[in-house]
């Protein structure tokens, strides 16, 4: 062993960066998986609360006769409820026997639309 070698210090340098260099792309990986889990949850989350709304009007028209004329009639009579912070449903009526239109918009963290 030469202590004077100055070779072995750069060399050691390298063997250093390798692991935190693959450490960090590793870590890296890891976070862009979780966001796009995370994605998917939610747009999953969204299209389940649109679907529980289409079948409660559809519900209410077969028990009743018509389609519901405000998503608060749903929201009393028929149960759905859903974070408000979260979500905005828009739930426009086109007639009482046509099946009403029904869109769910996401909001953004802060409680605005994106």
């Amino acid at each position: 062993m030469n202590r004077f070698d100055k070779r072995t210090g750069r060399f050691r340098f390298l063997k250093l960066l390798f692991p935190v260099i693959f450490f960090c792309a590793a870590i890296g990986i890891f976070l862009a998986g979780v966001q796009s889990v995370s994605g998917t949850a939610a747009a999953q989350e969204a299209e389940g609360l649109r679907n529980a709304v289409i079948r409660s009007a559809v519900l209410c028209y077969s028990l009743e006769g018509f389609y519901p004329d405000s998503l608060a009639y749903l929201e009393e009579y028929y149960g759905i409820t859903y974070d408000e912070d979260k979500y905005v449903i828009s739930y426009e009526v086109i007639g009482s026997n046509l099946m009403p239109d029904v869109s769910v918009i996401p909001l953004e963290e802060g409680g605005r639309l994106p």
